[in-house]
């Protein structure tokens, strides 16, 4: 009979890793982001686990999108009240707040479950170039385009 190999949480450590958004198109970059935070580049990668992993995004101001998304992309809202369905497009959304793009994106792609709810808010996406996280000393991630 084969047996099914758990692995344990409480041995792993967390690793932080660091992408640079310049010049990345929006919609591959957020794919390969969303597979670092649930665990997929690692060899004991298993469904549903805990993979530890944190990712802060730089330079999200500089994203890259392709084709007309600029004017023909929009964000809704609705508060529940009728007559409240609020619609940005991607332009205005880039403009005001650069770092919530990226992370709709990378919240989108994510499974439902644990990884919806709790995985995002291992993402750490900045504008610019500065960030925070410098004592945790995030590792360098190159994705190719």
């Amino acid at each position: 009979m084969n047996h099914t190999y758990i692995p344990s949480g409480k041995y792993q450590e967390r690793s932080w890793f660091i992408v640079d958004a310049n010049d990345q198109t929006l919609g591959r970059l957020s794919t390969q982001i969303a597979n670092l935070i649930q665990g997929k580049h690692q060899n004991a990668y298993t469904p549903g686990f805990d993979s530890k992993v944190h990712v802060i995004v730089i330079n999200a101001e500089k994203v890259r999108l392709t084709g007309k998304k600029l004017t023909q992309k929009f964000y809704y809202n609705h508060t529940g009240k009728p007559g409240e369905l609020k619609t940005r497009s991607l332009s205005v959304l880039l403009e005001k707040f650069p770092s919530r793009v990226i992370e709709l994106a990378v919240k989108r792609m994510l499974p439902n479950g644990f990884a919806k709810t709790e995985l995002p808010k291992r993402l750490k996406v900045y504008a610019g170039e500065n960030h925070p996280h410098q004592a945790q000393k995030p590792k360098q991630m190159i994705f190719s385009i």
